[in-house]
């Protein structure tokens, strides 16, 4: 199905980040890097947290098939020192996305906005409010004036056929607009996704991506490379074509074999330096909207 699946209404007093709609600040948010792909974003009195991965340095991850990784580094804050946060957004279910300190420590009952496979996988382990997207459908959050819409989007975690085996993915737009539908801003988080047609689709059905998450890294599991690595992470800023993109999932794992640095190059020789900016873990990127709206 292809359209809005259900609509909630949070509550301005016990959710994060406002005590009323008036408190809550439109003209400029923040992304905080925690780590991997997990980010905190804030705007318009909500608090999204992404992909949750709390493990430490040496501690591994299942992938899956028996597999697993060693995380490299570690996050920018436990999972006991997180604000209150609405809801969750997870790409997919794997352990370098949803981690075990994840699945034993976040509240079960937090909303989680998932692909189908994702939500059961959640469910065998306790949560209760899993909202599962199949491509291009939509669920819609309203808090106080605002409106946000999170649209599932294409993802395709490696090539064909590698990616039959490995689980559904997808990737996200967040839109955040004022009960009247006046757009403030939109955010596009890739997923652990390749580049491939039907993401040429995205900024057809939702142009003026305001700011991009891109998951980098170029994981590369038995030879085979099942995310982005640094040339189809400038292909998709290319086709994105945000104002500005912030490279994540790049250093914590060891099955990572595509760095940063390779992407800064490549975005370098591409001229597109003002297009990037880039985070350490602990580190926030602050939007302003008169600034970054398109």
């Amino acid at each position: 199905m292809v359209g809005i699946t259900k609509e909630f209404t949070l509550s301005t007093s016990t959710t994060a980040s406002s005590s009323s709609s008036a408190s809550a600040n439109f003209n400029s948010g923040s992304v905080l890097f925690i780590g991997n792909a997990t980010v905190l974003i804030r705007f318009a009195g909500f608090t999204i947290l992404t992909d949750p991965t709390f493990i430490h340095m040496h501690e591994k991850v299942d992938l899956g098939y028996g597999l697993k990784t060693t995380r490299l580094t570690n996050p920018a804050m436990n999972i006991s020192e997180l604000p209150p946060i609405d809801f969750v957004i997870l790409s997919h279910f794997h352990g370098d996305h949803f981690d075990q300190v994840a699945i034993r420590e976040l509240d079960k009952s937090l909303p989680i906005i998932t692909t189908p496979h994702a939500a059961e996988e959640l469910k065998a382990h306790g949560f209760n409010r899993t909202e599962k997207l199949e491509k291009w459908e939509s669920v819609i959050y309203k808090k106080g004036d605002i409106r946000l819409t999170i649209t599932a989007t294409p993802g395709r975690h490696g090539p064909l056929p590698v990616s039959i085996f490995l689980p559904q993915v997808m990737g996200s737009i967040l839109d955040f607009q004022t009960k009247n539908g006046d757009r403030l801003f939109r955010v596009y988080i890739t997923g652990d996704t390749m580049v491939f047609d039907d993401i040429k689709e995205i900024p057809k059905r939702h142009p003026h991506i305001d700011l991009a998450l891109l998951h980098l890294g170029g994981t590369t599991v038995m030879g085979l490379v099942v995310t982005m690595d640094s040339k189809e992470g400038l292909k998709m800023l290319k086709i994105i074509d945000p104002p500005k993109a912030i490279p994540v999932h790049y250093n914590d794992y060891d099955v990572f074999k595509s760095s940063l640095s390779d992407f800064q190059n490549e975005v370098r020789q591409a001229g597109l330096e003002n297009r990037v900016h880039y985070l350490s873990h602990g580190e926030s990127y602050t939007f302003e909207l008169n600034k970054d709206k398109n």
